[in-house]
This record gives C-alpha cells, structure tokens and sequence, in this order.
C-alpha cells in the first residue's frame, strides 16, 4: 500500500463532500457561539446544540441580506453547503441564508442568572473592594500552563518587580472546574497572603468560560475577603465573574496591568516629589535669608548701642522713683509725722491746762477779794462746771487722738515691709541695689538677704532660670 499525504487526503475528502448531494444542500437550527463580524462583512460563528457544534462562515454577498444583528446566543435557522477548509483540515458549513429562530437556552440560563445575582446585590458597587495601590503579593487563580498566566507574570514583573506572584494551579474548562476555581478562592483566603486575586483565563467558546458563569463561583467571589479582579476570555466575553468581582479587567494582561502600578509613573512621581521638595527648600531658604538680612538691617541691629544708652536712661528714671517711694523712707516720714502729732497733741493739753489754771486761779482771787458767800458759791459751781467741761475736752480729745494714733499705726504696718517680711519674704540686695531678677546675679557672688529679724550675708554657688 502507498503512503498518500496529509493534503492528498484532505483534497479527497474535499471532493467526496463536495460531490455530496445532500451535503451541498443542509439546513440546521442552533445556537450562536463565538461570532465574529469581519471588516470586509463575512460573518464567522460557530453553530452548536447540546452536545455537537460546527464551524460556519457567511460571506458578505449573503451577509449583506440578513435582516437582523446576529449575537451569540441566538438561536437560528441556516442553510447552505458542507465542505472541507483545506488549510486546517476542519469541515465547515458555508451558510447562504440565514433567519432568526429565538435566543438558546445558554443564554437564556446566563441571563436568568444575571437577574437573579443581581437582585440579591451581589453586582452593587457598594459591595466592591478597593484594589491596594501598591500590592505586595498577587495571587492569580487560573491554569498553570494556559497563555494567561505567562502574559500575568511578564506584565508584573515589567510594571511592578517588587510584587511577589503566588499561583493557585485551577481547572478553568470542564464540568468540574467550577469547584475548583471556589476552592483555590477559598484556599487564597485561609491563607491570607495576597492582597488581591486575578480570577480568570484566556479567551474560548462561551463554553469554554461557563465555569464563570456559574453562581457558586459568583457566590465566592462576592464572599472573598480578599479583592478579586476578574480576567475571563477577550475583550467582548462578559461572565457573571466580572459583574461580581471588585474589577474586570478585559484580558489576563490587562488584570495584571490593574493590579500593579508601572514603576515607571512611579518613578516620575517620586522624580516630581523631588523637585516639588528641592523647589520648596530653596524658596524657604530665600524666604528666610532675606528675613536674616532685613534683620540685621534693623534698627535694632544699626543702633543697639543707643537703645541701650536709652535703657540706661529709663533705669535711672526707675531707680530714683524706687528710692522715693522706698518702704524704709515712707516709714521714717510717717514715724516722725506721728511724733509730730503727738507732740502738738501735748502741747495742746498742755496750753489748755494752763488756761484753765489761770481762769480757776484768777476766780479764786475775786472770791477772796470780796468774800461774799452767795458770790463764792456761785463761783464754786462755775468752778465746777469749768472744771467738769475741761475733763470732758481733755477726755475726749485724748481718745480722738489715740484714736488716730492707732489708725496711723495699723496704716504704717500695712506699709511696712518687716510685716511681710514676718511671713518668710525677704530682700536680696547687692551693693545696696534690690536683685529682681536671676539673671542679675553672677556665680560666687556676695549678696545680702535682709529678713525681718537681721541679714544673711550669702554666696551664690549656683542659680537655675525658669
């Protein structure tokens, strides 16, 4: 038998179909998978049913007479002609009509839950988690040996080397793979060590993203405590993953670029903080150098000699205000103005006494002289009287004045600084000049600390300043 080749065969079989009545006249109901709208207006899907599918092409001579915008999903009825497409051995069916039947159970069971999922709040944006702006440690949930993870993995380590990539190996196609993508999302979060999750896979029949479509893996993802970015199929595939995920990213590329920041922008970020800082220290380095040099133009700075000449000028004006209004001269000028009022208080008794004696002397002279009884009697109770009012003066006066005497002493004692002085107060004084201040007294000093009962003669040893 002679070996034939792999394009002989196919041309065969081309033939056989080709020749085929039956084959070049088929119509056949299914649903619409994978569509493609061509720039040139042929249309490229693939046509299946529950367990079968085939590739179809309408070109645009057909194309052009369709009446409705196919979509995948619907469900349609076409006729045309089966053959071979020689370049990949696959057999076709080259459609030339092509009507409208209704929407297929897949999409019909995608949308019944999009609805449902939707209602129970699972797509509100409430719900979303932020994504960290400078992540870490990424997980990615998907094949480890699909075309996704190896696009995730240049991406991050391109934008963003510094993030460390954790994998979590998942079955994304098959019947069982929608456990398996709950269980690496359970797994990711027990263990704690990702700042977000890139869920996803590369593009496929709608079919092949079902897994995504699934309502425990919704259910997971909007239970993850970790953010999810979902990254299913191409640009155009929408799952019920990416309307619960906290971000959809259009491809598995694309997730990754959401999930790191590029160290480029970082860069010039960092590079604009440098110059917006070195801008901002020199305008205060000029700010504060022209502050300098208005100061040491000041007056202050031009004329501090005659300011203090002033001072000294106004210290003097002090000090001789201070020595008049000194305790010690106010006492002495009160002292002596009390003697004074005693002395003319004596003085005035004393002048009083006199009269009177004169008066009662010169009575007792005419008394004597005419010696009449009726006359003297009257003289003894004048005398009396006399005598009576002059005690009464001198008493009450006495008392006035003892009163005052008082008065002016409780008025020096509240002016008396021994008083106080009495209470633990003392005078500091140096070269008999009163220290105000700490600041006024050198160490090893001598001053003099006056107190109420006599001086301290002390020694300044040390001296603390609030």
């Amino acid at each position: 038998m002679e070996y034939i080749s792999v394009r002989e065969l196919t041309n065969y079989l081309k033939k056989k179909i080709d020749s085929d009545y039956f084959l070049n006249k088929v119509m056949l109901k299914g649903e619409i998978s994978n569509f493609t709208n061509h720039s040139r207006g042929h249309f490229y899907f693939t046509l299946k049913d529950a367990s079968s599918q085939i590739s179809v092409i309408m070109f645009q001579s057909y194309a052009q007479h369709v009446n409705f915008n196919p979509k995948a999903g619907d469900t349609v009825l076409v006729s045309g002609s089966v053959t071979i497409y020689e370049a990949a051995g696959r057999y076709q069916i080259v459609v030339n009509k092509m009507e409208e039947f209704g929407k297929g159970d897949i999409f019909l069971q995608f949308e019944k839950l999009k609805l449902k999922l939707s209602k129970l709040g699972l797509f509100d944006q409430s719900n979303k988690k932020p994504i960290k702006k400078y992540p870490k440690n990424i997980g990615v949930i998907t094949s480890p040996t699909g075309a996704a993870i190896r696009d995730i993995y240049d991406t991050i380590n391109r934008r963003y080397p510094l993030a460390t990539i954790h994998l979590y190996p998942t079955l994304v196609q098959g019947e069982s793979a929608k456990f398996d993508i709950v269980k690496s999302i359970e797994k990711a979060n027990i263990l704690n060590e990702c700042d977000c999750l890139i869920v996803g896979r590369g593009g496929g029949s709608i079919e092949d993203l079902w897994a995504f479509n699934e309502e425990i893996v919704a259910l997971a993802i909007h239970n993850s405590k970790i953010p999810i970015i979902s990254a299913v199929g191409h640009e155009t595939d929408f799952t019920i993953a990416d309307f619960v995920a906290d971000l959809r990213a259009a491809t598995p590329t694309a997730a990754a670029e959401l999930a790191v920041p590029d160290k480029l922008n970082i860069l010039k970020e960092i590079n604009n903080y440098q110059n917006r800082l070195y801008t901002y220290f020199q305008n205060k380095i000029a700010y504060q150098r022209n502050r300098l040099q208005n100061v040491n133009g000041s007056y202050v700075f031009a004329n501090s000699i005659r300011m203090f000449e002033s001072k000294e000028l106004k210290l003097d004006s002090l000090i001789n205000k201070l020595e008049k209004n000194n305790p010690t001269s106010k006492i002495k000028f009160l002292t002596e103005k009390l003697n004074n009022t005693v002395n003319r208080l004596n003085s005035s008794l004393s002048q009083n006494l006199n009269l009177h004696s004169k008066k009662i002397y010169e009575l007792r002279a005419k008394i004597d002289l005419k010696n009449p009884k009726v006359s003297l009697d009257n003289y003894q109770n004048k005398l009396k009287f006399l005598t009576s009012n002059l005690n009464n003066y001198c008493q009450n006066n006495l008392k006035f004045k003892q009163s005052n005497f008082v008065y002016l002493l409780n008025k020096l004692e509240l002016v008396n600084p021994l008083a106080i002085m009495k209470k633990g107060y003392s005078l500091t004084k140096q070269n008999s000049l009163l220290i105000k201040s700490v600041e006024e007294v050198a160490i090893n000093q001598k001053l003099i600390v006056e107190m109420h009962d006599g001086k301290l003669i002390c020694k300044v040893e040390s001296k603390e300043i609030k």
